[in-house]
């Protein structure tokens, strides 16, 4: 997700462009761990929960990252100065409704919400295709990270022979495509509707950020009615089956995820 400021900065600091210790240790972990899975060795409960856990934490940083990089790319160095481009999950924003939110919502209900945001000075940016291409940018990452994680099911992996690994690839794969199908909802202060807000005109702009502010408080409203729900999970499922992810993969996944129950 992507929210703008105002206020503009000159210069770049060295380090900008420096992945932070803690994206580096939650890679570290996701590699780790999917290594665990694939030879068998611990508990794959828990094994299966921290790769999926980390798999989700690397993939909002780099959501994150790809609003700041296309940003910088279109005239905000500001997000430099920020630390929006070091990777690091405590920079975006709140970390309580940016971090520990959509994992606790992962966690309880398999949701994959949109995380985290940067603050983008829209006003010193190249024109409006690059302000919607800051907003695109993001839930292109998590598309790219789904299509990335449904590959080796469209190869036809051996899926028999190490369950467990592939059961929590593709649990992460239903996140992903989660998230990158919420993410490009048309809501106001969601990256969808920041997304179009640019081409709108001045009237519909204004109506628009009054609303943004409460984008993610619709969201939750409009998931939370059955109707819309049903929806909604069924335009998932459909575009999960087309990619070839296995729905009893992903369920396996699921249930692996949640070791504790």
């Amino acid at each position: 997700m992507v929210h703008h400021s105002g206020g503009l900065v000159v210069g770049v600091p060295k380090d900008a462009f420096k992945p932070s210790p803690i994206f580096l240790a939650t890679v570290a972990l996701f590699l780790t761990t999917g290594g665990m899975l694939w030879t068998g060795y611990g508990n794959e409960g828990l094994n299966a929960f921290l790769f999926i856990l980390a798999g989700w934490v690397v993939s909002l940083c780099l959501h994150e990252y790809a609003h700041a990089l296309v940003a910088f790319r279109g005239g905000d160095v500001g997000v430099a100065h920020r630390g929006y481009l070091r990777l690091d999950p405590l920079k975006y924003s709140h970390p309580l409704l940016s971090i520990v939110i959509p994992l606790v919502f992962v966690i309880l209900g398999g949701i994959g919400l949109p995380g985290g945001a940067v603050w983008v000075d829209r006003h010193v940016l190249r024109g409006k295709v690059w302000d919607s291409g800051v907003s695109f940018a993001g839930p292109l990452m998590n598309i790219l990270f789904t299509l990335a994680l449904v590959v080796p099911f469209a190869l036809g992996a051996d899926l028999l022979a190490r369950p467990a690994f592939w059961g929590s690839v593709a649990f992460l794969a239903f996140l992903q495509l989660t998230a990158s199908l919420l993410n490009l909802m048309p809501i106001p202060g969601i990256d969808g509707g920041n997304l179009i807000g640019p081409w709108l005109s001045p009237e519909w702009q204004r109506g628009f950020d009054k609303v943004a502010p409460f984008g993610m408080l619709l969201l939750f409203a409009l998931l939370w009615e059955p109707r819309i729900n049903n929806l909604f999970f069924g335009l998932v499922f459909g575009v999960a089956d087309l990619l070839g992810l296995p729905r009893e993969m992903y369920a396996y996944g699921y249930d692996l995820f949640r070791f504790w129950s």
